[in-house]
């Protein structure tokens, strides 16, 4: 919805619950107008809420409050936007725009193109979106492609909203899974060499490691630090596995190097001198319950080796000195119990709360032919990112992915990622796109077209689909408020729909010329909503399919 009208209808709503006597039974939670489920264009539940401090029917106060506002309506700027004001259902206050406020947004959309839905939100706060960032162990998984997509898609929606948004890879090039990795290449490489090799089940099992034990072999490379030259290699992999994917980091954070510049220590030394830091049984301990944690954690242990959580209390230090004032990082669902820790040192490092956003991308499983295949990271058993872009594409992929809530998890069904068919969600929305285009290209409408002045969209199919265009705007708020692509696909899906009935039903060219005109501007305006909406998501637009 538009900005204006929604905070010109929560001005006139705060006055109508003054005026009706309401005002300290309301409490303190703002006034937050909702997309309407079949009554009206907007709603908003106050009434319920202050139905249930009165103890009286939601509805006869909604009924007063109506009353109210309707009065305040009357010299109101915004009185031409609004059609009817209803209580209604449960207890909701119900607006129901206007013919000439729905043929403005129309107007608008034409002119700001893909520019439609923008805006300054995020008054340029710096953001630092941090995903993926699996260990250079192995090729990418499609839980980490999965990350990859919607972390990818949050970052482009959150800049599109006005936030100076930066795209972080941590690297966790050191260790004991990368001493493993060495360890494991060398192991086969022994193998290949003809000597008999004891291989722990802890090892490595994956063909990748053969295949770089071979090409070890084959080339005659001489191998000093296997470790390191077995995670720069997979590093390669990955980073061109993402460049694939459209996925560009703008920054590749190694975890080597915020331990050997001093960094971790200095961070541990400031939460030492904070008070932050104890002794106790040889180690050294985070005093984490101080800031809402369960319990203390271990920052180094007896043996002088340090936890995890030491270098990422630094490396959150260090995206705070780098003038990053919201981190939001994507984690996989093993990580959950992370979280009050990691939320406890950055409000010891001085940090808010709610500077620290975490999101956990539940895990996909992979359907071929109706049956799930089976993974196991370790023994190397699973689908990679790069055999799902070969199988179904960047598009099909980057959608899919998203496609879910990163609370759910996904299940990706390859064989219907390659339909061309209303079947697949991607390929539903591309069509809509393709089709309008010919049907401009027939029309000879290469610029915007100019809406006719006294023309009224009256049929169903037509109103339905220009309140779906409105929407756009709001579904961006969705996203931003639930850190979270999946209503955009949703939102694509619906809009797709909408047009593919309304064109089924009828017919845009060969109408009187007013009807024709208008319908063009609709599709117009449709067109360019799913183009910017696919394009969120890292989803190309085809004009011809």
């Amino acid at each position: 919805m538009h900005a204006s009208i929604q905070e010109s209808l929560t001005t006139l709503l705060e006055a109508a619950i003054a005026d009706a006597g309401f005002e300290e039974k309301r409490g303190g939670s703002p006034l937050e107008w909702a997309l309407s489920a079949g009554f009206g264009d907007i709603s908003n539940n106050v009434a319920m809420r202050i139905a249930s401090a009165m103890k009286q029917p939601p509805m006869k106060i909604a009924s007063v409050i109506v009353e109210a506002l309707q009065k305040r309506l009357i010299d109101s700027p915004c009185r031409a936007s609004v059609s009817q004001i209803k209580a209604e259902g449960a207890g909701f206050i119900n607006v129901y725009l206007s013919d000439e406020y729905f043929r403005q947004v129309l107007l608008d959309i034409i002119e700001q193109g893909s520019g439609f839905g923008r805006s300054s939100e995020g008054k340029g706060r710096k953001v630092l979106v941090e995903f993926v960032s699996a260990n250079p162990t192995g090729p990418l998984s499609v839980a980490h492609a999965r990350q990859a997509a919607v972390g990818d898609a949050l970052a482009n929606i959150l800049a599109f909203l006005g936030f100076e948004v930066q795209k972080e890879y941590y690297l966790n090039d050191e260790g004991n899974q990368i001493n493993t990795l060495g360890k494991s290449v060398e192991a086969r490489l022994k193998e290949l060499n003809g000597e008999k090799v004891e291989f722990p089940e802890n090892y490595y099992q994956g063909d990748y490691i053969v295949d770089m034990a071979r090409r070890i072999r084959d080339e005659k490379i001489e191998v000093r630090d296997f470790a390191q030259y077995s995670s720069n290699y997979i590093l390669d992999i990955i980073k061109k596995e993402l460049e694939d994917f459209h996925v560009k980091f703008d920054c590749w954070y190694s975890q080597k190097s915020l331990r050997e510049s001093g960094k971790q220590q200095k961070a541990l030394d400031y939460l030492r001198s904070a008070g932050h830091l104890f002794d106790e049984d040889g180690a050294v301990w985070f005093r984490s319950t101080a800031f809402g944690d369960d319990k203390d954690r271990v920052v180094i242990k007896s043996d002088g080796a340090f936890t995890y959580l030491a270098p990422d209390i630094a490396y959150h230090g260090d995206k705070f000195a780098r003038g990053f004032d919201w981190l939001i990082n994507l984690w996989g669902p093993d990580h959950h119990g992370y979280i009050p820790r990691l939320k406890a040192a950055v409000m010891a490092l001085g940090g808010r709360a709610d500077s620290l956003s975490v999101v956990i991308v539940q895990l996909a499983s992979i359907f071929r032919n109706g049956r799930v295949i089976e993974m196991s990271t370790r023994r190397g058993q699973y689908i990679t990112l790069r055999e799902v872009l070969d199988e179904v594409g960047v598009d099909a992929a980057r959608y899919f992915f998203c496609m879910r809530r990163t609370s759910s998890h996904l299940n990706f069904d390859l064989e219907v990622a390659k339909k061309q068919s209303p079947e697949n969600p991607v390929y539903y929305v591309q069509y809509a796109h393709a089709r309008i285009s010919s049907i401009l290209r027939q029309a000879g409408i290469a610029a915007r077209p100019q809406l006719p002045g006294s023309f009224a969209f009256g049929e169903k199919e037509e109103q339905v689909l220009l309140k779906k265009l409105w929407q756009f705007p709001y579904i961006l708020k969705v996203c931003l408020g639930t850190l979270d692509p999946y209503m955009m696909t949703v939102y694509l899906q619906e809009t797709a729909e909408g047009f593919h009935r309304f064109y089924d039903k009828h017919r845009v060219l060969g109408q009187d010329p007013a009807c024709t005109q208008a319908r063009l501007c609709l599709i117009y305006a449709a067109r360019s909503v799913l183009a910017r909406g696919l394009d969120l998501l890292g989803v190309t637009a085809p004009e011809q399919m």
